[in-house]
């Protein structure tokens, strides 16, 4: 009889039974097996209730880990994102503030109508270029002064008039999106100008009696 039971123990191989408490796979805590019919259930001691609750805890733990890597790992991402355009915009303005002398000679070779030729079309390719690019001129005669955008060289006074206004244009602007590279250089008028037409002075007129007075 003996012999038969080893015969049939080597037949069917070893037996393997995972104890393991927590899944390798789900990465849960297992429940612990059913007993099997006609087996009396066995009341969990306190070291298993201690163990569970051990690991339970310590999954909380590493779950916690892995969700503040992954929020320090988004906000570096979008960090990295942020400063990558910041750059980008820097020195593309860099480039188009160098460009800025260039376009003004094309532009007062517009206005003496001396545009022409391949000289032309070498401005117009470079004018269309840096407008790809984002590049904006502002500053046209007759639009309210507004000292973000405007650099007053002139200043009068005139009745045609009722806010500060660019009345003439010197130099154009020039900007990329919200960044301002070169104001533009204007003429400023203020209204008012009936209220400052000079009058002669009646001091200066008493002084210059008495002078000729002594005089005689």
């Amino acid at each position: 009889m003996t012999e038969r039971r080893d015969d049939a123990e080597e037949r069917e191989g070893p037996v393997i039974r995972d104890k393991r408490r927590i899944d390798p796979k789900t990465g849960e805590v297992r429940e612990p097996a059913e007993p099997a019919p006609g087996s009396s259930p066995s009341a969990p001691t306190a070291a298993d209730s201690d163990e569970t609750a051990d690991l339970r805890k310590q999954l909380a733990e590493r779950t916690a880990d892995l969700q503040r890597l992954q929020a320090e790992y988004s906000n570096y991402r979008k960090r990295v994102d942020r400063d990558r355009v910041i750059v980008r915009e820097q020195a593309l303005a860099n480039v188009l503030t160098e460009l800025l002398p260039v376009l003004d000679d094309i532009g007062r070779a517009r206005e003496n109508d001396e545009l022409n030729g391949g000289f032309k079309q070498v401005a117009e390719s470079l004018e269309g270029t840096v407008s790809k690019l984002g590049l904006q001129s502002f500053g046209t005669p007759g639009e309210p002064f507004d000292p973000n955008v405007h650099e007053a060289l002139m200043h009068s006074y005139s009745a045609d008039v009722t806010e500060p206004t660019a009345v003439q244009i010197l130099q154009r602007g020039y900007g990329i999106g919200e960044r301002v590279l070169r104001p533009a250089r204007v003429a400023v008028a203020e209204p008012g100008g009936e209220a400052e037409s000079e009058e002669p002075d009646a001091s200066e007129d008493t002084e210059a009696e008495a002078k000729a007075a002594d005089e005689d």
